[in-house]
């Protein structure tokens, strides 16, 4: 299944969730996007989403107020869905409306194939960057290992290149595949200090010793964290 967090109360841009583009609100045409994948449901705080949602057709259900991070409000959609422990959940962000559906099915097919690899707790993707693309804190960057498992993940520029040009950034998309059995096991840990610094969620399953896998994709999909953005996304539309 495919959980969209959509909370209404965005600190940096408030209401963004429902921003038209192209005559859709945003969390419908993400989730209108990837509904061929999976079944879709939008979790979100606010009865007005409900409603939105279900005037497209789409599935939703209220989530609480009180969530720090749109990981907690997917757990909470899918004890309420009444899901089994060992069913696959990718959580797909409400602002991401261009997501191709093959980088959704890259994330379940891996998802998929770890899923009784209790080591592994979340599964994800990047994509390569350039250098100046890195310098953007909005643009969280990854590091792994030789088989793809994450080292680190941040909003500075890593690794830095001390002695020469480099110009292969691996920028990390925020879409995740976990089981229930482990998005319980996410949700049970304490929050981490790297976390709380960065304000970068994954970090919780490193500090926590478990891994992060991921896998390559190529997408000219972009999230809106900005008024900006959505500027950009509504030209992007027209094209």
């Amino acid at each position: 299944m495919i959980i969209i967090p959509a909370r209404i109360g965005s600190s940096r841009f408030p209401n963004k969730v429902l921003a038209d583009i192209g005559g859709v609100p945003m969390v419908v045409r993400t989730a209108m996007t990837v509904q061929d994948i999976d079944s879709v449901v939008i979790a979100t705080d606010s009865q007005e989403v409900i409603e939105i949602a279900a005037k497209h057709n789409i599935q939703a259900v209220m989530t609480s107020e009180k969530h720090q991070s749109g990981t907690d409000r997917i757990y909470e959609a899918a004890q309420k869905l009444g899901m089994e422990e060992d069913e696959i959940v990718i959580n797909v962000q409400g602002d991401e409306p261009f997501i191709e559906t093959e980088v959704v099915q890259a994330i379940y097919n891996l998802t998929k194939e770890n899923r009784n690899t209790e080591k592994i707790m979340m599964n994800s993707c990047y994509k390569y960057i350039t250098n100046p693309e890195a310098d953007d804190p909005n643009i969280v960057k990854v590091v792994t290992d030789s088989e793809d498992i994450a080292l680190y993940f941040s909003r500075a520029k890593v690794p830095y290149p001390r002695d020469h040009h480099f110009d292969r950034y691996k920028g990390h998309l925020g879409i995740y595949g976990f089981t229930v059995r482990s998005l319980k096991k996410f949700c049970s840990l304490s929050p981490a200090p790297l976390e709380e610094i960065e304000k970068l969620e994954q970090l919780r399953a490193l500090y926590h010793g478990y891994e992060v896998a991921m896998t390559e994709v190529e997408t000219e999909s972009f999230g809106i964290d900005t008024p900006e953005d959505l500027e950009k996304a509504i030209k992007y539309h027209r094209l």
